[in-house]
């Protein structure tokens, strides 16, 4: 994305010098969607693992290559905005992606990109051009360094030949061609998430924390499990004493822990959600490249994420309302086209005003299509099939199959077991 405001990307932004930006994601930077929505700036919003795969094959000489996420949504048949005019009406729209049928399942192709210069950042540099980066600071740079006719290495130090031990060099030297040491390295943190020490847990509202606690009940011992931001996240808090489930963030980490105490804070060291976190023993560093390979090809056993619409056969809403709100796809799209991985969706049952968030058919751009195999709210539990649609598994409590049915905007069937 393009960070926060006044950093970095940001710069340019204010400085009008960016024309188009190829992003998966809008971020914090207030500036950015502004200059989107108002029709000054050209945004192609693109999954976060095919804008990673995009690059790695661009480095790789692969001209295009074949991918089942984004089937079925704006990605795939075109139409996303990339440009509104000053009236927000979409004056610059994406083109459709081819589409084939590999062993029954629908994949769209992705052309792969290069760059005349790639910029990136890593800690290290030795002296015929190694790289080396810190803990989750990997992230695109590496696949970027590669996509590059001219790669520029701005680092924190110097070192000779030979101080990087082979096993620890990420980016090999004959993909860089220039590097520099800068003077001046803040690292400003978008999300300073931390905990207290000794401190009595989380502080959520009832209906909050019963969505919390019954998605935590998906986790099972030795699991490998991506959270969203905001309430799939929390569910981290409520995994039982002795299991272990080892999570994943997008940006290359696995094995996250929990957040860390204010003197443990590292800004080099931040989940997908640009929040601070730790990790735990047995945990691992990678690139966004071999994160979303780990993702796409089904290693991911279970994703819990937020929803903004789901409809009645699991297709699911949760990136853009178009000409009002745009903060990007993220790597949703990728984490809910994976064949291997159950998706459950975490949200509160109705909008503001009561309005219905699940729906006979979503009607805001789709993240995924027939990809949600669960739904658990406030009021109770849907589990999701692409034919047969809905039906209700558990009801809370305090909430009576009318109350169920009236915040519902579509038809589904009640289990026999139903649970309370």
């Amino acid at each position: 994305n393009a960070g926060i405001d006044g950093v970095g990307l940001g710069l340019l932004l204010n400085n009008r010098q960016v024309k188009r930006m190829v992003s998966s994601y809008v971020g914090e930077n207030a500036e950015f969607e502004r200059q989107y929505l108002s029709g000054e700036l050209e945004v192609e919003l693109t999954p976060q693992g095919t804008l990673a795969e995009r690059l790695r094959a661009g480095g790789a000489g692969i001209p295009a290559f074949w991918t089942a996420t984004g089937y079925g949504t704006l990605i795939h048949k075109g139409g996303a905005p990339i440009r509104y005019d000053k009236s927000g009406n979409v004056a610059i729209a994406s083109e459709p992606r081819r589409c084939e049928t590999f062993n029954g399942r629908q994949y769209i192709m992705e052309e792969a990109i290069t760059g005349d210069f790639s910029l990136v950042k890593a800690w290290k540099a030795d002296r015929v051009g190694n790289l080396t980066f810190r803990r989750s600071a990997r992230n695109f740079n590496p696949p970027v360094a590669r996509a590059g006719r001219v790669t520029i290495a701005e680092v924190e130090e110097i070192v000779e030949s030979g101080a990087i031990p082979p096993e620890d060099v990420h980016v090999p030297s004959v993909y860089v061609d220039r590097v520099y040491r800068g003077e001046h390295f803040a690292k400003p943190i978008e999300r300073r998430t931390t905990r207290k020490a000794g401190g009595k847990g989380l502080a959520l509202d009832g209906a909050r924390e019963r969505i919390i606690r019954r998605a935590a009940l998906e986790f099972g011992d030795g699991m490998f499990a991506n959270l969203g931001i905001g309430i799939p996240m929390l569910a981290s808090n409520f995994i039982p004493p002795g299991m272990t489930v080892h999570l994943q963030s997008e940006n290359g980490i696995l094995g996250l822990g929990p957040f860390p105490e204010e003197g443990d804070v590292d800004p080099d060291l931040i989940n997908a959600g640009k929040e601070t976190v730790t990790v735990i023993s047995g945990g691992a560093f990678f690139a966004s490249d071999e994160s979303f390979a780990m993702i796409r090809g089904g290693h991911i056993d279970l994703t819990i994420l937020g929803a903004m619409q789901v409809s009645q056969h699991g297709d699911l809403a949760n990136w853009m309302i178009p000409g009002k709100m745009v903060k990007g796809m993220g790597g949703a799209m990728d984490l809910v086209a994976s064949a291997g991985t159950k998706v459950v969706v975490t949200m509160e049952h109705t909008a503001k005003g009561g309005k219905q968030k699940i729906l006979e058919e979503c009607t805001l751009p789709l993240t995924g299509k027939n990809c949600v195999n669960q739904i658990i709210t406030e009021m109770g539990v849907f589990d999701v099939d692409p034919v047969d649609g809905l039906t209700l598994v558990e009801i809370c409590d305090d909430c009576t199959l009318e109350e169920v049915k009236e915040s519902t905007g579509c038809p589904f069937v009640v289990a026999p077991t139903l649970k309370p």
